[in-house]
């Protein structure tokens, strides 16, 4: 059926509601006009005072605008088909000035040239103020914060502003050609930063190359050629993906100094930072020295509003590594000089941040290192925590971390010797530094080499600092096929230092531990003992120098000569066997010592050495306080064949200029001998213990039938064979 046609009346209604439409549309298109229009030719600088008031009020100090304030209708492409209905105002507003609070000592905070910026107008409906981009034209900053605390960068609005229901949300900051000032009391800071245009784009892999090749030749001069190949193998680590695309358009240089050391580098970045995509990257390079500190950085910021905005190759160099605490405020041990590569991430984050130097390589002297680290922040203090590794490790380097010299002496930190004379290292350790952060470390050295004088074959400790209490538990050393093990606690909140060592040495096979001396290649001995001290002081001499405790070892089936203490470095007892025997090599069916210390006087219990010719006892004192020596050597010949051994030496001087003599006296008895021993029974017994059986030898361990003998028959002398020719020579 058809559909009737419209009625009069219907038709006049349906060209009503059309004319009505139109003059709708027509009225709206001429009121947009018309705001456009009156936009257009309005006059913003009227609007000038407002301004400055208001930002003055946000920020607590004088903002003005003291050039002209315009706007410019342009259209965006990036804003897609809305660009085409409606254009983009971008404001520019000429010489501004910011001021400092009264307290600083530059009149203005910060000036620039001029300030641009684009605005979204359709967010503004939602009370949302969005500007995608901002450029700095010529900006010159000066950042100040004096020894008081207050800093120039903290604004403390005025007025009365409640919660606004504005929001504002800044895309991308453009840079220009600007200056950076930095005065700092309270870091001893006082830098000057430029920043210039380049003469044209340099892409991202170019200024890779060029600081790969400048580090590796900072690198070179710190360590030796084979080393700095060795460093630099971590240059093989990927750049970023996002980091090709990407081109840097600025320069800058820096001078002053920083923390108390001079500060000179230059570096390279991009035109703009992207702060909300995460896909723009915004590239960094730096080459900085620090005082004798070199810093390479290479790498891009990307998102830093948000996480992973750090993702650099990082080069370290320096005569120390104690040096990195005032650059990086991380507590690292005094070194050797070193050269570390390798790549650094970082999570941003508000309530704290978390930076890792990952897959890193490095040289310490004469030893490698590698590993990863990471450093936290955000709870009650910073946190170091990772896993290091060395495949060579020499012992040397680790001479600085007890406070004596290292091998590169004119590079490392000063040593403290204390008073003339004195041997032990009195370098105070850094537990000032303890504090400022804590560590969960372990550290492996699969080998050690300390030349021919000591075959260390391993290190292994974990490492915890908490608070101010440095502790090493384990901290473990392979020696010569047995072991060292040990704890070692020093808390370094106490004044002096409170200090705690407990230490086993178990299994030290002889033959390995002298392996150039031929007279010890049969030998089937081993060298056990137990060390456990407590202490207060903050260097290792005045740690020794209170020591409280007590001190056991045991040798068995051993050979000694003059010769061999002397390539040990053991002075006193080099001396002492030069009189004793002269630089013939003695066989030493046992050795036993147990030694009680109180407040750095450790007292002979027992210090016995029982020789195929005599029986050697050893009494007295060494005071570790101010390294005097007090001891008295007296040997018991088992025949006629050495009579030199019938007179008994002193012991005197100090550790470093020991003097050893003759005593005057009368000859040694064989009844005084043996009267003496009656003394020693208690320690002998005490000694029993570390007669572990060896793990590789069925060898009957020669110290028990001496200390049996000791414990069980103390009146009688342990002289073994030659007794009766003794007996009748007397």
């Amino acid at each position: 059926m058809d559909a009737s046609p419209p009625t009069s009346h219907e038709k006049h209604r349906r060209s009503r509601g059309q004319k009505l439409l139109i003059w709708s549309v027509g009225l709206l298109l001429v009121l947009l006009a018309a705001i456009v229009l009156v936009i257009a030719t309005f006059n913003w600088n009227r609007l000038r005072p407002l301004l400055d008031r208001r930002i003055s009020q946000a920020l607590g100090r004088p903002f003005v605008i003291q050039g002209k304030l315009s706007v410019e209708w342009r259209h965006d492409e990036s804003a897609g088909w809305l660009a085409d209905l409606l254009p983009w105002p971008e404001f520019t507003a000429n010489d501004i000035r910011i001021d400092n609070p009264g307290w600083a000592s530059q009149p203005q905070f910060a000036h620039l040239d001029a300030l641009r910026f684009r605005l979204s107008p359709w967010p503004l409906l939602a009370h949302r103020v969005v500007i995608p981009s901002m450029q700095l034209i010529h900006p010159t900053l000066n950042l100040e914060r004096d020894a008081r605390g207050r800093a120039n960068w903290q604004f403390k609005p005025t007025g009365k502003a409640g919660p606004s229901r504005w929001r504002l949300d800044l895309d991308a900051i453009g840079f220009d050609r600007g200056w950076i000032s930095l005065q700092d009391a309270r870091r001893q800071t006082d830098l000057r930063i430029t920043v210039t245009p380049l003469q044209h784009a340099i892409p991202f892999e170019q200024v890779m190359a060029q600081a790969s090749a400048a580090a590796r030749k900072q690198t070179g001069a710190r360590v030796d050629a084979t080393a700095a190949a060795a460093v630099n193998h971590a240059r093989k680590t990927p750049a970023p993906q996002t980091a090709v695309r990407t081109s840097y358009r600025f320069g800058w240089q820096v001078a002053g100094r920083y923390q108390g050391a001079p500060i000179a580098g230059h570096g390279k970045t991009g035109a703009v930072l992207a702060l909300q995509q995460p896909d723009q990257p915004f590239p960094i390079q730096a080459d900085v020295h620090i005082g004798g500190s070199h810093v390479v950085v290479i790498g891009t910021l990307t998102d830093p509003m948000h996480l992973d905005a750090l993702d650099m190759k990082l080069w370290l160099s320096g005569p120390s590594m104690a040096r990195l605490y005032p650059i990086f405020g991380v507590t690292l041990p005094d070194t050797p000089p070193y050269a570390t590569a390798g790549r650094l991430l970082a999570e941003l984050h508000r309530d704290g941040s978390r930076f890792s130097y990952r897959d890193f390589r490095g040289r310490v002297g004469g030893s490698d290192l590698r590993g990863s680290l990471t450093y936290t922040t955000g709870g009650k203090r910073p946190k170091l925590s990772g896993k290091l590794k060395s495949e060579v490790l020499q012992f040397t380097d680790l001479a600085p971390l007890i406070g004596a010299p290292s091998a590169d002496a004119k590079t490392a930190r000063e040593t403290v010797q204390g008073p003339p004379g004195r041997l032990l290292p009195a370098t105070p350790f850094r537990s000032d530094r303890w504090k400022a952060m804590d560590a969960d470390v372990t550290f492996d050295g699969e080998r050690i080499l300390h030349g021919k004088k000591l075959p260390l074959d391993s290190l292994h400790t974990h490492i915890v600092l908490d608070n101010g209490v440095l502790q090493l538990d384990p901290l473990r050393f392979g020696l010569a096929g047995g072991t060292i093990a040990s704890t070692l606690v020093l808390n370094g909140n106490a004044m002096p230092m409170h200090g705690t060592l407990k230490l086993q040495a178990r299994h030290i096979k002889l033959k390995q531990l002298f392996p150039t001396f031929q007279p010890m290649h049969t030998s089937f001995g081993e060298i056990n003992g137990d060390l456990d001290l407590e202490a207060h002081g903050n260097s290792v001499a005045a740690l020794l120098g209170s020591a409280s405790g007590e001190t056991k070892l045991l040798m068995n089936d051993g050979a000694i000569s003059k010769t061999l203490l002397e390539t040990a470095g053991l002075n006193v007892a080099n001396i002492v066997i030069g009189k004793l025997f002269g630089d013939k090599t003695v066989r030493i069916n046992c050795a036993a010592t147990d030694l009680s210390a109180n407040n750095g006087l450790f007292t002979t219990r027992l210090f016995v050495f029982d020789t195929t010719d005599a029986l050697i006892h050893v009494t007295g004192t060494v005071n570790f306080a101010n390294e005097h020596l007090d001891l008295h050597v007296k040997p018991q010949t088992k025949g006629l064949r050495i009579l030199s051994l019938r007179s008994p030496l002193y012991v005197k001087g100090t550790l470093k200029h020991p003097d050893v003599g003759v005593q005057a006296g009368p000859l040694i008895l064989r009844g005084a001998g043996a009267a003496a021993l009656a003394v020693f029974a208690a320690p002998a017994a005490a000694l029993l213990p570390l007669i572990v059986p060896s793990r590789d030898s069925t060898q009957k361990n020669t110290c028990r039938a001496m200390l049996e003998k000791m414990r069980q028959e103390p009146g009688k002398t342990p002289a073994g064979p030659h007794a009766s020719r003794q007996a009748h020579a007397h």
